[in-house]
């Protein structure tokens, strides 16, 4: 109990210190509908760093961010968040991905996890609903609670595993246009794929032929039988 106790502490402690009560616009400096350059900055990254998910119809990307305090030696001060994810629509964040560290989530209930994250962002419901999860338009998940407002919502789901807890945040404007944007473009990869099959294989066979050429014009003057 004493090992739960001090894992829902630290948790409520961070949780606290690095969001306003009740600000579902901002996640420990990361700001829902900043731009990329700005986001990287924070997150003492490169807008280089981003990867590239989908260029159309819009532009998707990802940003993997790793928080610099859960590599301290002091374990009381280590950061509950393992890793996040911060997805970009045409350059805005529109959705945050954080998952917690097992370890410090270890023996903590989903009803401890909704009674410490509700300190900081008041009453929670539970909707009967799921939330894309591991991709942004990929494997689903229960949603465990949610709190929200006109804007935002956060998710809290459990991990694929259900060893850990995952938090996902949106603004819902930005995260609407994302996916219908991403639907449009899986759509378009899909009905384009046989095409692009087809041009690999073209292009291969074309690479395969001037390797043989260049062989064929080195080998034949110097052949001696």
């Amino acid at each position: 109990m004493k090992t739960l106790s001090v894992l829902m502490i630290g948790l409520a402690c961070m949780a606290g210190a690095a969001l306003r009560a009740e600000d579902f616009s901002t996640y420990r400096g990361f700001q829902l509908g900043q731009n990329l350059q700005s986001v990287a900055k924070q997150a003492g990254m490169k807008p280089a760093d981003a990867t590239i998910v989908h260029r159309r119809p819009a532009l998707i990307q990802q940003l993997d961010w790793w928080p610099r305090s859960r590599f301290q030696a002091d374990v009381a001060k280590v950061d509950p968040v393992e890793n996040g994810l911060l997805y970009f629509y045409n350059g805005e964040l529109f959705r945050i991905i954080v998952t917690y560290d097992s370890y410090r989530v270890q023996g903590m209930t989903a009803e401890d996890m909704i009674d410490v994250i509700s300190a900081t962002y008041g009453k929670s419901t539970k909707p009967d609903a799921e939330i894309a999860y591991h991709s942004i338009y990929g494997e689903a998940a229960p949603v465990l609670a949610r709190w929200e407002d006109s804007q935002y919502a956060y998710n809290l789901i459990k991990t694929g595993d259900q060893s850990s807890f995952v938090m996902i945040l949106y603004s819902k404007r930005l995260d609407a246009l994302a996916q219908t944007a991403i639907l449009e473009a899986v759509r378009m990869d899909t009905q384009e794929a046989p095409q692009r099959e087809l041009e690999k294989q073209q292009t291969r066979a074309e690479e395969d032929r001037a390797a043989r050429e260049k062989a064929r014009t080195i080998n034949k003057p110097n052949f001696r039988p």
